[in-house]
């Protein structure tokens, strides 16, 4: 839980630092790009950690269906960011982006961490 909680806090962080120089429409498109990674790379974490303690060789498995669905769940969310609420592609698109890179990475180093440490184990 500690590291999603370290996530939520650079999220919210680098986006409330964004909020001083965009005005109120893009500040909620950047927001809404970065919702979505947040989100899935949250529920990555949380539903790792537990498996890793839990169950550490059914990790594979779980991780390969977590790709399966997030392939859904970001196909969908964007859709819907993009069409349903009509946010400007340009902003979202850009803050989704980095976002996802950026938690995406701080995920991989965590993984990284998890798995070295088992292995010396």
């Amino acid at each position: 839980m500690k590291p999603v909680i370290g996530m939520v806090v650079f999220s919210i962080g680098s986006w409330l630092a964004t909020v001083i120089f965009v005005d109120r429409q893009t500040a909620l498109e950047i927001l809404c790009g970065m919702l979505g990674p947040l989100f899935a790379v949250s529920v990555t974490a949380i539903i790792v950690d537990k498996t890793y303690r839990q169950h550490s060789e059914a990790l594979t498995a779980i991780m390969i269906a977590a790709f399966g669905g997030k392939l859904v769940y970001f196909l969908a969310y964007v859709t819907i960011m993009l069409r349903v609420l009509s946010l400007r592609p340009k902003p979202f698109v850009a803050s989704f982006t980095m976002y996802f890179i950026a938690l995406y990475f701080i995920e991989a180093l965590r993984l990284r961490r998890l798995f070295w440490g088992g292995m010396r184990a």
